[in-house]
């Protein structure tokens, strides 16, 4: 509700219609419900985790506006430029709409990645949010057109008085025009001002602790939150999250006495000075026995016994996640000992597991899908030097997101205002969660502002000039875009779960982050300082790369009965 209150002040305020703003709402929306409405159906035949849904919500609201937001304002200009509804939604979704299908395209494709990490609820959530904004896509490039239809010219009325002398070139003045100009008479201070301010922010990374949350960090007063606080107090914090050590003993020659050394090997484990082990409770085996006499009689006949250790911190703490590594490098000897094999789990251990596997996958996983998204755009743009900037651009906002979280959710840093009383590690799947989804959402502010900034370029606009006249297309869009999302986000990040509460803050900041400070500083700065280079491509890796035409160039020369060729003479040379 939160996120929607403010789509539709951003909406109103940028088209100066309720009726254009309601129509990016609408289709959202529509698009959220159809997308809920398959995952819940989804949930009769597969276990899905309780984030799944929320995150598609948070994704396909968020993306959908955006999406039909960018349609909308193109559909607007046209009209303005004198073409007909008609026509007007034709270009519209020829142009733009080939831009959102990239832009889409790119956040599926870092979603679905998800799965290279080959953890069952990780994939799932990738699944789920790629499948709401595929949904999302497909709504704004049919529903849409067909609510333009209906509405006919209402959704120009009440044009704002700031787009009152829009007429284009270098007469369109507005906040954005006289900011890019701003950032053109001093390139360098801004582009190292802006960098310098992001690695600030990016700081706190470096002492980030990933973890599964606790009870701990629920809202105080909530249920888990005092039966976790009243057992700490009177167990000690390690009771909420023992740890469990499993004995096989299949291959051992005498079961007892691999049982009994690997209780020896724990027990000498606590005795040792600093040792986080509070309590060692004896074994039992998976025939659950009524007496401890019986436990030699019926450890011969079954194959697995547990001892339980509980820590003396609390679950979610780096003294516990340093035990398990403690217990396992103790117990690491028992099968040439005994025979016998220990093996680690509990909450904790599962954690540490997780956290150590998406750390090793995670290279594997950036590669794969920035890998996968430049070569995108060098098709898109037909540059080099574009995609590059877009990659090292997002590594910042990433940077930005992960040291504010670090900041408010592990140190404390103003964690009130989003209602949270205590603090704790970080979330152990954000770090990789949060780059596919964010690197999804910042291609799509790159693609939506260099769109325009090429679309100038093509059509004879020097590189300068065609950098001012994008910017100025877009910008108004892509802040719009970008209050909106962050809107959405925010409104998650206010809930109790402390997992959606996390994903929805950093995403803000992230969002926050790659929008106004990299998209509208540093891309800007960056591209005046390089010029016409900005588009450079080798000679032979041209034919190598298919051809998008994401702004419509094509369409654009058929439609004005352009032929087009001093155009693609002059993009042919740069090359």
């Amino acid at each position: 509700m939160i996120g929607v209150a403010v789509a539709l002040v951003v909406l109103a305020i940028t088209f100066g219609s309720l009726v254009a703003a309601g129509m990016p709402l609408l289709t959202a929306l529509a698009g959220v419900g159809i997308g809920m409405l398959a995952i819940t159906t989804l949930t009769g035949f597969v276990e899905l985790s309780s984030v799944t849904p929320a995150l598609g919500t948070m994704l396909g609201l968020a993306v959908g506006i955006d999406y039909a937001l960018f349609i909308m304002s193109r559909y607007q200009s046209e009209v303005r430029a004198g073409r007909s509804l008609e026509e007007a939604a034709g270009r519209a979704v020829g142009t733009a709409g080939s831009a959102v299908v990239f832009a889409g395209l790119t956040v599926v494709i870092a979603l679905v990645g998800l799965a290279v990490c080959n953890i069952g609820f990780l994939t799932q959530m990738g699944l789920g949010g790629a499948f709401t904004v595929a949904i999302a896509v497909l709504i704004s490039l049919t529903l849409l057109p067909a609510i333009l239809g209906f509405a006919g010219d209402k959704v120009m009325r009440g044009r704002p008085r700031y787009l009152a002398k829009e007429t284009g070139g270098a007469e369109f003045r507005t906040h954005g025009r006289r900011w890019v100009e701003a950032i053109s008479r001093r390139k360098w201070p801004a582009l190292a001002g802006g960098i310098a301010l992001a690695a600030v922010a990016a700081l706190p990374m470096a002492s980030m602790q990933l973890a599964l949350p606790d009870d701990s960090s629920k809202p105080a007063g909530s249920d888990a939150r005092v039966a976790y606080d009243l057992i700490a107090d009177n167990f000690g914090a390690g009771a909420n999250g023992p740890l469990v050590v499993v004995v096989d003993t299949a291959n051992a020659p005498d079961p007892v006495a691999a049982v009994q050394t690997a209780t020896d090997h724990l027990q000498a484990l606590a005795a040792r000075a600093g040792s986080d082990i509070a309590t060692v409770v004896p074994a039992v085996t998976s025939a659950a026995p009524q007496a401890q006499q019986a436990f030699t009689q019926q450890l011969a006949t079954v194959r697995f016994a547990t001892l339980t250790v509980i820590p003396g911190s609390g679950p979610s703490d780096q003294a516990t996640k340093d035990l398990v590594a403690e217990i396992r490098a103790a117990v690491a000897d028992l099968p040439a000992e005994t025979g016998a094999r220990a093996l680690v789990t509990g909450q904790t251990a599962v954690g540490v597991d997780i956290a150590d596997k998406l750390t090793q996958v995670f290279p594997i996983y950036l590669a794969v899908v920035v890998g996968l998204a430049i070569f995108l755009l060098i098709a898109v743009f037909r540059s080099i030097w574009v995609p590059i900037k877009a990659a090292l651009g997002f590594l910042l906002s990433v940077g930005v997101s992960l040291g504010a979280t670090v900041a408010v959710f592990q140190w404390g840093w103003l964690n009130q205002l989003i209602g949270l009383d205590s603090t704790g590690p970080v979330l152990f799947i954000l770090p990789i969660l949060l780059t596919g989804i964010l690197f999804g959402l910042a291609m799509d502010y790159e693609v939506f502002l260099v769109s325009r900034m090429r679309e100038a370029y093509v059509h004879g606009a020097p590189a300068r000039r065609a950098v001012l006249e994008g910017f100025t297309h877009s910008a108004r869009v892509v802040v719009a875009a970008a209050i909106i999302m962050v809107g959405v986000f925010a409104g998650f990040a206010l809930t109790d779960d402390v997992i959606l509460k996390t994903i929805g803050f950093a995403l803000a900041v992230g969002v926050l982050a790659d929008a106004f400070l990299v998209r509208m500083l540093i891309v800007p700065a960056f591209m005046l300082i390089v010029g016409e280079r900005i588009w450079w491509m080798p000679k032979w890796l041209a034919p190598l790369v298919p051809t998008f035409d994401i702004e419509g160039e094509k369409l654009t020369e058929r439609l004005d009965g352009s032929s087009g060729e001093a155009t693609e003479e002059r993009v042919l040379a740069t090359h």
